[in-house]
């Protein structure tokens, strides 16, 4: 019995198929897989030896002469751009408010008896018109990205608040930088507030023989700028 059943399903199959697989498309799905991931593959094989042949031709470059022309420009920009240590005579210039009581006698506009950013601006710019190598603010090395601004009594500097009296320093010829000082009139408006008794706001300029500036330590990228044209 059992022979003869076996022997009709076999019969069966062969006249269902006429001759042919019962199930082609398992065998074709398979195939069609290794074939696409086969071509995935060498994909990503090439992919990896461009990779290869991209660094290799990198690590070849560190050494050529158009590298080493690129890095010593670098180099040439790293103390324009503050990088560097600076260290000479110059002036320091010290801004500020006015005594406390001062302040509570008198019936003047209270702003009158502050520093503003805008006189610690003025003062800076002044400074690098009259040539200031480096400039410092509470010690800290101003560059081209940094931001003086008001915060309460204080004023926020590259991120740290600092309180009154501002010390500002800079370093370069000290009769060019105090020349520029005088010849700004924005300053000399301050200067006669602070010779004004019923103002007071402080001012002190004195010349430095042993001024430094110590390099940049901030942030060097832009995040909240975008280049003109």
């Amino acid at each position: 019995m059992v022979l003869l059943l076996s022997g009709g399903l076999f019969v069966t199959s062969a006249l269902s198929s006429d001759g042919t697989d019962l199930r082609p498309g398992r065998y074709q799905d398979l195939a069609g897989l290794v074939s696409n991931e086969a071509a995935q593959a060498e994909a990503l094989t090439e992919r990896v030896n461009d990779l290869d042949r991209e660094v290799q031709q990198l690590s070849e470059g560190l050494g050529d002469a158009q590298v080493d022309d690129l890095q010593s420009q670098v180099e040439t920009l790293r103390a324009p751009a503050g990088l560097t240590e600076v260290a000479g005579s110059g002036v320091t210039i010290t801004l500020s408010d006015a005594p406390l009581s001062v302040r509570e006698s008198s019936d003047l506009n209270q702003n009158l008896h502050v520093v503003h950013q805008q006189d610690i601006q003025t003062v800076v710019n002044a400074l690098w018109a009259g040539g200031a190598e480096a400039i410092t603010i509470q010690g800290q090395r101003i560059v081209t990205t940094t931001g003086i601004k008001c915060q309460g009594n204080a004023i926020l500097l590259q991120g740290i608040a600092y309180p009154q009296p501002y010390v500002i320093s800079a370093i370069g010829d000290p009769t060019t930088l105090e020349t520029a000082i005088d010849d700004d009139p924005t300053i000399d408006t301050y200067r006669e507030q602070a010779a004004d008794p019923r103002i007071a706001v402080g001012w002190e300029m004195q010349e430095d023989d042993d001024l430094v500036a110590s390099e940049y330590r901030g942030l060097l990228d832009v995040q909240l700028a975008e280049p003109l044209g």
